[in-house]
């Protein structure tokens, strides 16, 4: 396949499985399987262009904030948004160091996807038993920035199902509001993240053969499918169940241990 196409396509499979609660990193496993693989380089770009994409969908909400401030209010939920993130990288900048995680093959990413969609099913039936809140507790605050961990230590969970499937068990069951607050800690997240492992990848001296055309592609293609697609779920959850979701991910995972080798 055509090289600017192949990375168009791959800029596409990141903008729509970043936010999706589907594993980002499962599906493109998978497609550079099949389309090749790329650099450390890429894939922090494509995840840099899925990061700008939420960042406008959320632009009004984050200006909001940023200069609502003296509201006492605005001033608790940003400072709720700055724990999480806190809670986040206070507890997965040693596991990080430590190399505390599975690796990035099939086996264990199809695992994920299916113990997930597993969890996914069971604490969406548990929440919708409760009566419907937006509460943003601390409780809930410093599970989603745990659940970051998590979904960095084991590839292929999700950090946006492990993150609002957390919110939505431990009371905060209005699924648009748990996504809201889950999508803004992912930004600070996202961003020390991919900045963190660019800083690795030029001290490593990863960036002299990089195809910088293929790379822009990408990148623009994540953004924009990135924006449609976190549009489209805050439309959708409002009135439909993640259920869809779940199914897709044990299928996949299913299908992925039946047709690979083990270790793969």
């Amino acid at each position: 396949m055509n090289d600017l196409l192949s990375a168009l396509l791959l800029g596409i499979i990141e903008g729509l499985t970043e936010f999706l609660p589907i594993s980002s990193t499962g599906h493109l496993l998978i497609a550079q399987h099949w389309l090749g693989a790329r650099s450390d380089l890429f894939n922090i770009s494509i995840q840099a262009g899925a990061i700008l994409a939420i960042t406008l969908v959320y632009r009004q909400r984050i200006w909001q904030l940023a200069t609502g401030l003296g509201d006492a209010a605005t001033r608790l939920y940003a400072l709720k948004i700055a724990v999480a993130f806190a809670v986040t990288a206070v507890v997965g900048l040693p596991v990080r160091l430590l190399g505390w995680e599975l690796p990035d093959t099939v086996t264990p990413i199809a695992w994920a996807l299916v113990v997930g969609g597993v969890w996914m099913l069971i604490a969406e039936r548990i929440s919708e038993g409760k009566p419907p809140s937006d509460a943003l507790t601390w409780k809930v605050v410093v599970a989603v920035g745990l659940a970051q961990v998590l979904a960095g230590v084991f590839p292929g969970t999700s950090r946006s199902a492990a993150a609002i499937f957390m919110a939505l068990l431990l009371g905060m069951n209005r699924k648009p509001a748990a996504a809201e607050f889950v999508f803004l800690v992912g930004i600070p997240t996202m961003f020390a993240a991919s900045g963190w492992a660019l800083m690795e990848t030029v001290l490593d001296g990863g960036t002299g053969d990089e195809d910088w055309a293929s790379l822009g592609i990408a990148f623009a293609a994540a953004t924009l499918t990135g924006f449609a697609a976190v549009r489209w779920l805050l439309g959708y959850i409002a009135t439909h169940s993640f259920r869809p979701f779940a199914w897709y991910r044990i299928g996949l995972g299913v299908a992925l241990l039946m047709g690979l080798p083990a270790g793969s």
